[in-house]
């Protein structure tokens, strides 16, 4: 196959041929990484498998796209042709290669750092290792499998980079200059700031959000940085096969019976996850919030769910003021609009560009003017 052609075009797509990274994007074959993909369709997962049609693997492998290699515990590899799956989160991932090459920006790498990424499907690992040669790469995940499998196609490929299979929160498995997580985290492991070198550098999001925290080891044993323009939205750690169970329980209640407080929404409906900033500040302020949608006849109906048993519903017409159901706790609704409301006053939320303190237990505090929020 001509790979290659198509991995120029993918180069060229991301960055710019003087580029550190235009080479490492131009010359690994990503195709090699994910022979079989999961494909989102109508809702079901349906199972490609690129030997089967090259024309679509080439495609979707040097597209700027995310090609999901694992559902709950399913991976894409190990299944049937023709298999659908017709429920279940993403667990692994072929990250799409332009995020991949912006974590890496954040994190300043020099020609001599040593760096450690989380493996996936290995092709973020490949990068890394054609920009600093394999012997400064450490590649882990918690998956042995994953692992497993990453490793050999890295080698089929001529890398040989340290690999592990390791708890990215526990104890890591050596010192670094830069530590890169393109899986999301909350709060910050404080093995993290162990492991990093003085003046290391760490690069990950906070899981529930999108948000990209940069930050440097500092004397203390803690960092600093700040909150990243861009966004970005990783899978959260895991520590099993599969994401514990949903808020179907929660749901059930939800989806058709009446609130406790049955108000006029002020603000057309939202999906929340659709704008990153209201949903990362959401996350911040009511953590744990899980966002559910349906779209019929052009009625938008959204619910946001919480492991407290708290309860909203919100339906309506985009151009119209909803019907607002809240229950439980908390209200839900309420919170939303009130960052809602403070969007539209002053024109930008405080988290993008955001101050961040990490002490060296792993706490972290965003600050930005007078607004400031410990994130646990």
């Amino acid at each position: 196959m001509d790979w290659q052609t198509h991995a120029h075009h993918l180069a060229t797509d991301v960055t710019r041929p003087e580029s550190r990274w235009y080479a490492p994007l131009a010359t690994t074959p990503r195709h090699a990484f994910v022979p079989r993909w999961w494909d989102n369709t109508d809702g079901a997962w349906q199972l490609r498998e690129g030997a089967a049609d090259p024309e679509t693997w080439l495609n979707a492998a040097y597209s700027n796209r995310t090609l999901v290699t694992r559902v709950a515990g399913t991976h894409a590899d190990d299944t049937p042709p023709g298999t659908k799956v017709s429920t279940g989160l993403p667990t692994s991932s072929s990250t799409l290669p332009g995020l991949v090459v912006t974590m890496y920006r954040h994190a300043m790498i020099t020609d001599t750092s040593d760096v450690l990424v989380t493996t996936g499907s290995g092709y973020g690992t490949a990068l890394a290792c054609r920009r600093l040669g394999d012997e400064r790469v450490t590649s882990i995940d918690v998956d042995a499998e994953l692992v497993e499998k990453a490793s050999e196609r890295l080698q089929a490929i001529g890398l040989h980079p340290h690999t592990a299979v390791c708890d990215i929160t526990d104890t890591l498995p050596g010192e670094y200059d830069r530590i890169v997580s393109t899986v999301a985290v909350r709060p910050v492991p404080a093995s993290w700031l162990a492991a990093l070198r003085p003046g290391g550098r760490l690069v990950t999001t906070l899981a529930g959000t999108g948000l990209i925290v940069t930050a440097d080891k500092t004397e203390d044993g803690g960092a600093t940085g700040r909150i990243e323009l861009d966004a970005a939205g990783f899978m959260a750690t895991r520590h099993g096969n599969d994401y514990p169970s949903g808020l179907d329980d929660v749901f059930d209640k939800a989806r058709t019976a009446d609130g406790e407080t049955v108000t006029t929404g002020r603000y057309p409906v939202l999906y929340v996850p659709d704008a990153w900033d209201v949903w990362s500040m959401l996350a911040l302020t009511v953590p744990g919030i899980e966002h559910r949608r349906m779209d019929t006849d052009g009625i938008r109906t959204v619910w946001l769910l919480h492991p407290d048993g708290s309860w909203a519903r919100a339906s309506g017409r985009w151009t119209d003021s909803p019907e607002v159901h809240q229950s439980g706790p908390r209200r839900l609704w309420d919170d939303l609009e009130r960052i809602r409301h403070r969007l539209n006053h002053e024109g930008t939320l405080p988290v993008y560009g955001a101050h961040a303190r990490i002490d060296p237990d792993g706490t972290l505090r965003l600050t930005r003017g007078k607004w400031s929020i410990a994130v646990t």
